[in-house]
């Protein structure tokens, strides 16, 4: 595997794993580091008929301050945050496809990884022992990533987050579910499913992406945290129906997945304790 792709997948492996699923509050070391292995499924990219799976390490490291704070979700705090409201930092990316091993694209330009980073504002509605319920809103830019980086346009995903915590046979397992709209400028859907008149064929004509609505994303997640260990898994789901790039030729199936799993050893951590929800 090419260490570009490489470098993406574990991008996505923090932010795809990541989806929020806090424990109880308790001492726990101001930061721990490990390693572990991740098996994800994806598409090609939102829509494809084209799914690929991938198996990669992942690397985990946690650090819980006061100010700055990173764990399988994000790297928070680095903004604002208060009793309701936090204002941090939402990352995601894309893995580069081949167009020639798609047939959907064949002969086109091959997709390069994006890389997605932008601010997120979350308000929290409740947060006790047994559930953390919060609404987010993560504005990103989009850029590719191939010889330089390259605009390729924004995208916004508001979506309602649950988080219950201490589920399942002998406790212990948080369960993280999400769900919200997609928004995206001309640019991002273009670069996605637009067709350039030079490469249009009989069954693939010529189409010019607008802005606009961009799907429905659903995600669940259970993780959980062993003394050295954490193991967990994801399922994400898109509605892609009546979207702005509904009639693209590129758009091959109405509903797209992701699923993944992963386990990481954690071999170290500090000695300093401090109180954390993660």
């Amino acid at each position: 595997m090419k260490p570009s792709r490489l470098k993406i997948l574990a991008l996505l492996s923090v932010s795809l794993f990541g989806v929020p699923a806090h424990a109880a509050e308790a001492l726990r070391p101001l930061w721990e580091a490990g390693a572990g292995v991740a098996v994800l499924s994806l598409p090609d990219y939102r829509g494809s008929a084209r799914q690929r799976s991938y198996a990669f390490p992942i690397p985990y490291f946690v650090y819980r301050g006061e100010v700055l704070q990173i764990d399988r979700e994000k790297v928070r705090g680095l903004m604002f945050k208060s009793e309701r409201w936090e204002l941090d930092v939402s990352l995601n990316g894309s893995v580069p496809v081949r167009s020639n091993d798609d047939p959907a694209r064949q002969g086109m330009p091959n997709l390069a990884p994006t890389l997605e980073l932008g601010p997120q504002v979350s308000y929290k509605f409740a947060d006790n022992d047994r559930y953390r319920l919060q609404f987010q809103f993560p504005v990103r830019k989009v850029a590719a990533v191939k010889h330089g980086i390259h605009d390729e346009g924004w995208l916004a995903n508001p979506l309602l987050n649950l988080d219950i915590k201490d589920v399942g046979p002998g406790r212990g397992w948080n369960l993280g579910l999400a769900g919200g709209p997609l928004w995206a400028d001309a640019r991002y859907h273009q670069y996605f499913y637009g067709v350039d008149p030079a490469y249009a064929t009989p069954s693939r004509p010529a189409y010019t992406a607008s802005g606009g609505y961009s799907g429905m994303r659903f995600v669940a997640s259970l993780s959980k945290r062993f003394p050295n260990i954490w193991v967990g898994g994801f399922v994400q789901a898109y509605d892609l129906h009546g979207t702005a790039f509904d009639n693209s030729p590129l758009l091959q199936r109405k509903t797209s997945y992701a699923a993944g799993i992963g386990v990481s050893w954690i071999f170290g951590r500090s000695e300093k304790m401090v109180m954390s929800s993660e």
